[in-house]
C-alpha cells in the first residue's frame, strides 16, 4: 500500500481566484476595446461627414459661380481655351452640341477618370457625388454639374470637380493615430483592470479562506459532542428504568436526528479537507467488482424497504488502481441517491465494464423520478437539492453528489448524468488509470 497525496492542483484555491481575476480583466479589457473601436469608427465617420459636407458645400457654390461666369462669357463672346489650375478644383464647360468650350484641367492622373465619368453621365446635377476608383486608392474625386443659362434657357453645362484624395489620406492617418492611442489606452486599461480585479478578489479570497477554516474547525469540534449525545441516548435506550413509550419515542427521535447531524458533519469535514487539500489518497490495486458487490449488499436492506430491485451487471474480477475506500464511497453515494429517488417497486442497475485503453467506466441507472434539464446542470453543486422538501424528508443534505464529483476529480476522471423527468437517471463515471504510484 502506497499513500499518495494526489491533488488536482497544489494551489487549487489560489488558481481559482487567479483564473477569476483574469476573467474579470479580460471582460473589462474586452469592454474597453469595444468602446475604443466604437469611438474610432464614430470619430472617423463624423470627421468624414463634416469635412465632406463642407467640401461639397464649397463645390456647389463654386460651380454656380462658374456657370454664371460661363453665361457671361458666352454673351460677350470671350472663350479662353484654358482657365488654369485652381487648387485641386477643375471644371469642363460644354455647349448644347457637346463641344468642349473651355476648361480648367484636372490633374493628369485624374483626367481620364473624370472624362469617363462625364461621358457616362454619372455626374449629378444639384447634388455632389464622391467617386472612388476600385483599383487605385489614390483616385478620390468629388464632382457636380450645373447648367449654363441665358435668359432662362440652357445653353451649356459645366462639370465641376475636386481632388479630395489628400483629405481621405489625412483622415485615414488620423484614424491610425486614434487606433495607436486607443491601443496604448487599452494596454493601460488592462493593467488597471488586472490591478482592480486583484483588489476586488483579495477580500473575497480572504473571506473564503476564513469560511473554509471555520467549516473545518466547526465540523471537527462538533463530532465529539455528537458522539457524547449518541452515547447518552444509547444508555437511556438500554436503561430498563425507562418504561414510558413516550420517552422511548423521544430517545429514538434524538438518535435519528443525531445520526443525520453526524452524517452532515462528516460530509462537511470531507468537503473542508478537500478544499484545504489535506486529503490523502491511498492508491493501490484492488478488485473493483468485489467492492461494488459489497456496496450492493450493504444497500440491499434500504432497497428492500421500498421493494426496489438492485441489479449488478458487473464484470468479474475488475482490477483497478485507486483509493478503494473513496471509490467505494463514490459508488455508495450514487446507489444511495438512486434508491432514494426511485419509487417503490422500481429498479436500480449498477453496470461495470472491464477497463479499456487504461480507462474504467461504470454507471448507476434507475427508473425513478428523473431530473429536469435545468437541474442536471446544478446537481453537483454543494447543498443543491432539486426537491428540498423531499430531500429533507429522506435525510439528504445536498452534499453527496458534490463529494462524488470531488472523488472523481481527484482520480482525474469525469462524471456524466443523463436523465428525463419521470423516466429515470443514469450517472456514468470514467476514471483514468494513474500514470505512476
Amino acid at each position: 500500500m502506497l499513500a499518495i497525496n494526489w491533488k488536482l492542483n497544489k494551489h487549487k484555491l489560489t488558481n481559482i481566484f487567479y483564473r477569476s481575476r483574469w476573467r474579470l480583466t479580460i471582460a473589462y479589457t474586452t469592454l474597453m476595446f469595444l468602446i475604443f473601436a466604437l469611438i474610432i469608427v464614430l470619430s472617423y465617420r463624423g470627421m468624414l461627414w463634416a469635412v465632406s459636407s463642407e467640401q461639397a458645400r464649397e463645390l456647389s457654390s463654386v460651380v454656380q459661380d462658374v456657370a454664371a461666369g460661363e453665361s457671361m462669357m458666352l454673351q460677350s463672346n470671350i472663350f479662353p481655351d484654358d482657365l488654369g489650375y485652381r487648387e485641386r478644383m477643375f471644371f469642363y464647360a460644354y455647349d448644347n452640341n457637346g463641344e468642349l468650350r473651355h476648361f480648367s484641367r484636372a490633374p493628369l492622373r485624374l483626367e481620364d477618370e473624370v472624362m469617363d465619368l462625364i461621358r457616362r453621365g454619372q455626374v449629378p446635377f444639384t447634388d455632389v457625388a464622391v467617386f472612388e476608383h476600385d483599383d487605385d486608392p489614390d483616385k478620390v474625386i468629388m464632382m457636380t454639374a450645373s447648367y449654363v443659362k441665358i435668359d432662362g434657357h440652357n445653353v451649356g453645362v459645366v462639370y465641376m470637380g475636386k481632388d479630395i484624395n489628400a483629405l481621405y489620406k489625412g483622415l485615414t492617418k488620423f484614424s491610425y493615430f486614434l487606433g495607436l492611442v486607443s491601443f496604448v489606452a487599452l494596454v493601460l486599461a488592462a493593467i488597471a483592470g488586472y490591478y482592480i480585479a486583484g483588489c476586488v478578489m483579495a477580500p473575497m479570497q480572504a473571506a473564503y479562506e476564513r469560511q473554509k477554516q471555520f467549516t473545518a474547525d466547526a465540523s471537527h469540534e462538533l463530532r465529539t459532542p455528537l458522539s457524547v449525545v449518541m452515547a447518552s441516548a444509547d444508555l437511556l435506550g438500554n436503561d430498563p428504568a425507562v418504561q414510558s413509550p413516550f420517552l422511548r419515542q423521544v430517545i429514538d427521535d434524538v438518535k435519528d436526528e443525531v445520526k443525520k447531524m453526524s452524517k452532515l458533519v462528516g460530509d462537511l469535514l470531507i468537503i473542508a479537507r478537500s478544499d484545504n487539500n489535506v486529503e490523502k489518497l491511498n492508491m493501490q490495486e484492488f478488485d473493483l467488482s468485489a467492492s461494488m458487490r459489497q456496496v450492493l449488499r450493504n444497500m440491499q436492506p434500504m432497497a428492500d424497504k421500498k421493494n426496489i430491485t438492485l441489479i449488478g451487471n458487473i464484470t468479474e474480477s475488475i482490477l483497478w488502481v485507486g483509493d478503494e475506500q473513496k471509490i467505494n464511497q463514490l459508488v455508495m453515494i450514487l446507489v444511495d441517491n438512486a434508491v432514494k429517488y426511485t419509487q417503490d417497486y422500481g429498479t436500480v442497475t449498477v453496470t461495470a465494464e472491464s477497463p479499456k485503453s487504461k480507462r474504467l467506466r461504470f454507471s448507476v441507472a434507475d427508473n425513478g423520478i428523473g431530473l429536469a434539464k435545468g437541474d442536471r446542470e446544478k446537481i453537483f453543486g454543494r447543498f443543491y437539492r432539486v426537491d428540498k422538501a423531499r430531500s429533507r424528508q429522506m435525510g439528504g443534505n445536498g452534499l453527496g453528489l458534490a463529494i462524488a464529483k470531488d472523488i472523481v476529480d481527484v482520480h482525474h476522471g469525469y462524471i456524466y448524468v443523463e436523465s428525463e423527468l419521470g423516466k429515470g437517471t443514469t450517472f456514468t463515471v470514467e476514471l483514468a488509470l494513474p500514470k505512476k504510484l
